[in-house]
């Protein structure tokens, strides 16, 4: 059994493991809505519009992570304007913010010697060089997500499944929209420079997909899928360790191949359920 502990023992992939649990509590507590709300295109192109201010800031020498933020409320401001027009639908508008954004990133790297690397390391992250101030950062952002999910719990329902009915109830749907954008926000934002784009979208959008199938209360939903992100992060983990590939994208891997696991699994529960059903004879 040495083979299945023997990784953990290293510091630096006691500190990724530590990265993966953190990253995983908050995306479960922002990808449940994302799920529930069908805003998965949203995720991505949030997550990948954040590529021009994390361009520039790495061309001028400035924080990645301030950049990274600019960028992603500029995504949001434009998402929350294109979204009230009556002559665009919410994906065209963000589809169009996608595209634009990310070529704008892409223009901008161009100019900087190290382009591959550059855009690698945006896509993939290293979670492997996680440091302790660098865990600090994503404590204080679980901390703010939790804080966010707990006073946005009430709307963010109401917003799921009936936004006529929390006009209704003076929720201010508005209000809530904007506070769910920016809870997304904040799990991608934190998470995308230690573990990049790729690994925040799939743990953002694989575990609660897959709770999803199993659960129905959203709190039982979100512990779900934070347990499922934290089981990706050690099997992908320990995977890198053994195969020599690359860890965030293998953890991203292991998160999406749980999904198709459980999807399998929810299949033939339904089926087993529907059989007996089928088999009797008609009256």
């Amino acid at each position: 059994m040495d083979w299945l502990f023997v990784p953990f023992e290293v510091s630096f992939v006691q500190r990724a493991l530590w990265a993966g649990v953190l990253v995983s509590l908050i995306c479960a507590l922002a990808g449940t809505w994302v799920v529930l709300r069908g805003m998965a295109f949203l995720g991505d192109a949030m997550s990948h519009g954040m590529l021009p201010g994390v361009a520039l800031a790495a061309l001028l020498g400035g924080d990645l992570l301030l950049g990274a933020a600019l960028s992603a409320g500029v995504m949001a401001f434009g998402v929350t304007v294109l979204g009230r027009s009556r002559r665009l639908s919410a994906d065209t508008g963000i589809g169009l913010l996608f595209v634009g954004m990310l070529a704008a990133g892409v223009i901008i790297v161009s100019h900087s010697q190290s382009f591959a690397v550059d855009l690698t390391g945006f896509l993939f992250g290293d979670v492997l060089a996680v440091t302790p101030p660098e865990l600090g950062q994503l404590g204080i952002a679980l901390a703010l997500a939790a804080l966010i999910s707990l006073a946005g719990h009430r709307a963010f329902v109401a917003l799921a499944f009936d936004p006529r009915k929390a006009r209704t109830l003076g929720l201010r749907p508005g209000l809530a929209r904007a506070l769910l954008l920016g809870l997304v926000t904040l799990a991608i934002v934190a998470s995308f420079r230690v573990v990049g784009t790729l690994l925040v979208f799939g743990l953002l959008i694989a575990p609660p997909a897959a709770a999803v199938l199993w659960a129905k209360r959203i709190p039982v939903v979100m512990a779900v899928a934070a347990a499922l992100g934290m089981l990706s992060t050690a099997l992908g983990l320990l995977a890198s360790w053994h195969w020599g590939t690359a860890a965030g994208a293998t953890i991203a891997a292991t998160a999406v191949a749980l999904f198709f696991l459980s999807a399998l699994g929810a299949e033939l529960r339904d089926r087993v359920r529907d059989r007996p059903h089928r088999t009797e004879p008609a009256l």
